[in-house]
């Protein structure tokens, strides 16, 4: 047996009911086909997207991020037995015993990342007991919108809801989500991807000390602009080495500074070490990323006041600084690995041709950079015209218009 979603929980989450409310009976529907008669309950939890602060969250930086309309949505159900149960539509089952969690091979896959979500929830002193789920997802993956931080959240989501009376908060699902990517996929993630998939609309997040953690009255639909995220057509899962550099050059030049992170110091006193910190490090690269870094900074607290006073002019202005910035100071619009594939330069390129055009817009690498996708946003009258444009590089099945949505990784029941 299934409640299935409310009307009114439906179009406060989607803005509708007729074509979400298919999406949960079909989930239903396979639940009860995999998993047999049970009493289920459901969860949704967005993708998210970077707006502003791309790779600052590692040196304790800040950013603008937000949920976005695309989601991952599950049917769960308490199974009484020690073993999470959990079939992703077009994946195998996955099944693991809770009490051998920490002795799943590392790298091996979602059975790895569930693993280590579970070793990371006994750690945190959370329980976990037996589950089965059945779930689907429109989060792009392998894209830069973060479908795995989406599937960690969804989990944190069902863990809370039927295990811990949701007392656990936002921070903590989100370490949960980081553990296990750092010590079960091997993966150096951050934080800014749990939180924006578990928080719910714009938010401002500072890692400098903890996490801080501000929400955002902040909507580009207000604003009358369209998000529109284009996936370039090449993943960027072999790229480990080249996202790990960034990161570690960073670290680099901070530890040349005596410091761990890059937040210790201010600009004006990285700028008054730099001719001893080049002679040390002999490397530029490093030295232009953490340029980036204190730079982009400063433009992520700008655009955070802009968003709130409904400043569209000035959030598009600062939203193409920071992409040139991660194009020409942070180098991560191409591969070094494959200098001939430059998907996500040529796809800027021609949506700055676009926008040039109408004279409105911004467009920026999103995410982790070096393949995947690119945030364009668009004035609304524009958006179909863009979506026929770029299409015809990318493919339409490669675009996706979307809005900021308020709901983060919740139960849909309660």
């Amino acid at each position: 047996m299934s409640n299935m979603p409310a009307k009114e929980v439906l179009e406060r989450v989607y803005g509708e009911s007729e074509k979400s409310g298919e999406r949960f009976l079909h989930l239903s529907e396979c639940f009860a086909k995999h998993f047999g008669d049970a009493q289920v309950e459901f969860f949704t939890s967005p993708g998210r997207t970077e707006m502003i602060g791309n790779h600052t969250d590692h040196n304790g930086g800040k950013i603008v991020a937000a949920s976005i309309s695309l989601d991952t949505i599950g049917a769960a159900a308490q199974n009484g037995t020690g073993t999470i149960r959990i079939l992703s539509e077009g994946y195998d089952l996955i099944e693991l015993d809770i009490t051998a969690a920490s002795s799943v091979e590392k790298k091996s896959g979602t059975k790895a990342l569930v693993a280590g979500m579970v070793e990371a929830i006994g750690k945190f002193g959370y329980k976990v007991e037996g589950f089965d789920a059945y779930i689907t997802t429109e989060v792009i993956a392998a894209a830069g919108v973060s479908s795995s931080a989406s599937f960690e959240m969804l989990f944190c989501a069902i863990v809370n809801t039927m295990f811990n009376d949701n007392k656990m908060p936002l921070g903590d699902c989100a370490r949960i989500g980081q553990y296990a990517e750092n010590n079960f996929w091997m993966k150096s993630s951050g934080l800014m991807d749990q939180m924006a998939c578990a928080a719910g609309g714009a938010i401002l997040l500072d890692f400098a000390d903890d996490i801080k953690c501000e929400k955002i009255d902040a909507s580009f639909d207000q604003l009358g602009y369209d998000m529109v995220i284009v996936n370039t057509g090449k993943g960027h899962g072999d790229l480990s080495d080249e996202y790990s550099a960034v990161p570690s050059e960073m670290y680099q030049v901070a530890a040349a500074m005596d410091a761990k992170r890059l937040c210790e110091h201010t600009l004006d006193e990285f700028i008054k070490e730099l001719p001893r910190i080049e002679q040390a490090l002999k490397n530029d690269r490093a030295i232009m990323r953490a340029l980036h870094f204190y730079e982009e900074n400063r433009r992520v607290e700008k655009a955070a006041e802009a968003l709130a006073k409904n400043d569209g002019k000035t959030v598009l202005r600062l939203l193409t600084e920071s992409g040139n910035s991660s194009w020409k100071w942070l180098q991560n619009c191409m591969s070094k690995s494959n200098e001939k594939d430059q998907k996500v330069a040529l796809t800027l390129a021609l949506t700055e041709i676009f926008l040039e055009r109408i004279q409105d817009g911004c467009c920026r690498v999103h995410g982790g950079g070096f393949a995947g996708v690119i945030l364009a946003v668009v004035p609304k009258a524009k958006t179909a015209e863009y979506v026929e444009y770029i299409s015809a590089l990318v493919g339409k099945n490669n675009v996706y218009p979307m809005q900021i949505r308020q709901t983060g990784a919740v139960s849909l029941g309660r």
